[in-house]
């Protein structure tokens, strides 16, 4: 646990937590500023800033965790979708530097807009990013 990591604390029980769901690596808390109603966010308890000091063990137990939450989170709360949201970097919409990830319940007309705007790039485009990236 990270001293002055807010999310280590609250993942770890050193304050409390409206949480929905704790294991010996992770807690699930409601978002105390909720996108929407059932909001929740999965903290490792153990500190990694971002998805990319996460370990390979954590990263895989937190994406099996969300896939059994989010069905709980549509059936218990009436909701019509979900939304798995994880930021890394202050750019990217990262606002506390501990790796987190977003269950966001969506509901019809609940007014949220998360996503992006599509680009239009050429296929040439395309094919020197996908040359950059590959090994």
């Amino acid at each position: 646990m990270k001293d002055d990591c807010i999310f280590c604390k609250l993942a770890n029980g050193v304050f409390p937590t409206n949480s929905i769901y704790e294991d010996d690596q992770f807690n699930v808390i409601l978002d105390a500023g909720p996108a929407t109603k059932g909001h929740a966010l999965i903290l490792p308890k153990k500190h990694a800033a971002n998805l990319m000091e996460l370990d390979e063990d954590t990263a895989a137990a937190a994406m099996k965790l969300a896939k059994k939450l989010a069905p709980v989170l549509i059936e218990k709360l009436g909701a019509d979708g979900l939304n798995l949201v994880q930021n890394n970097g202050e750019v990217a919409g990262q606002t506390v530097m501990h790796f987190h990830l977003h269950l966001i319940p969506r509901y019809a007309n609940d007014g949220q807009k998360i996503g992006w705007v599509p680009g239009s790039p050429s296929q040439e485009e395309l094919q020197a990013i996908r040359d950059q990236i590959k090994k």
